[in-house]
């Protein structure tokens, strides 16, 4: 047995003969601080994170395949908002890059619910769709790529410390809402973490100062995730990073549209051929559940 499930076990069970005794209530405050011990010692034990109880940030990055690829990551982002629409989540568009057929290089969305997080995070990964290209006149047959990657929520910035040094900030135009005298002034905000190159662009904002603070609390949450990450590859083996390439040999899920129809999870072995109900009604329940297991 694992040395760390050995020690939660150990707490767990003081815990719960603590409870059993006489006097344990006699000091309310004392006795709650417990239990919320105890909760979060149990899920600890089943593998619920810190963050899985909050909302979460999802990316779709267009990757191998051009304007297909693009076109792919507008089908995931529309799968993916079928879903969380049906969960009564709240979605709000945080940074988009659009194409002229209505694709995405790449888009950004923020969800907010109950255990969005913990319900999604294993999202993450490389999607490949096999299907007839509609951008193709010779009607060939085109392979394409789409990345997501799902970090939590931080309610606040300071979950994670980094150093000013370690931050390159610029500043944009803003393409986002907020009426005339947003597009007018630099109100985009784009920070790079310099030692590990990851950027993130936020524009839903009003203010600058809003903006920035949104950036830093999804750098920092990119930088969890990686930490998460690199945690599971040396339990493991098994992660998908921002640095994976996102092209063949890396997908989590097949979406096979020709010449034949499945969808297929490569990690839980989850499969469907009903196509239409997943990419069109956003019918991925039995495949983030199986995700729970991963």
């Amino acid at each position: 047995m694992n040395k760390d499930v050995k020690s939660i076990k150990k707490q767990i069970s003081s815990i719960e003969k603590e409870m059993g005794m006489v006097g344990f209530w006699t000091d309310k405050i004392q006795a709650r601080e417990k239990v919320n011990k105890l909760n979060n010692l149990k899920n600890e034990l089943e593998g619920v994170g810190k963050y899985d109880g909050g909302g979460a940030v999802m990316t779709i990055f267009s990757g191998a395949g051009g304007d297909d690829a693009e076109d792919f990551s507008a089908m995931l982002y529309r799968m993916y908002s079928k879903f969380f629409k049906k969960k009564g989540w709240e979605v709000f568009l945080i940074h988009k890059n659009e194409n002229d057929h209505k694709g995405y290089r790449n888009i950004t969305l923020e969800i907010k619910g109950k255990n969005v997080y913990g319900t999604i995070k294993n999202e993450s990964g490389v999607h490949r769709l096999v299907r007839i290209s509609p951008f193709n006149s010779k009607s060939q047959r085109h392979t394409s790529f789409s990345m997501v990657e799902v970090i939590p929520r931080f309610k606040k910035i300071g979950e994670i410390d980094i150093p000013d040094t370690e931050l390159e900030v610029s500043f944009a135009r803003s393409s986002g809402p907020g009426g005339q005298n947003v597009n007018k002034r630099e109100t985009a905000v784009r920070v790079v973490h310099i030692p590990t190159k990851i950027a993130v662009h936020v524009e839903s904002e009003r203010s600058q100062e809003q903006n920035r603070e949104k950036a830093i609390g999804m750098l920092e949450a990119r930088l969890y995730k990686k930490m998460e990450d690199d945690k599971k590859k040396k339990e493991v083996g098994m992660y998908v990073s921002k640095s994976t390439d996102i092209e063949w040999g890396n997908q989590v899920r097949s979406y096979v549209l020709h010449p034949y129809k499945i969808i297929k999870d490569h990690r839980t072995g989850v499969e469907t051929r009903d196509v239409d109900s997943i990419l069109e009604d956003g019918e991925i329940d039995a495949f983030v559940e199986a995700e729970k297991q991963l």
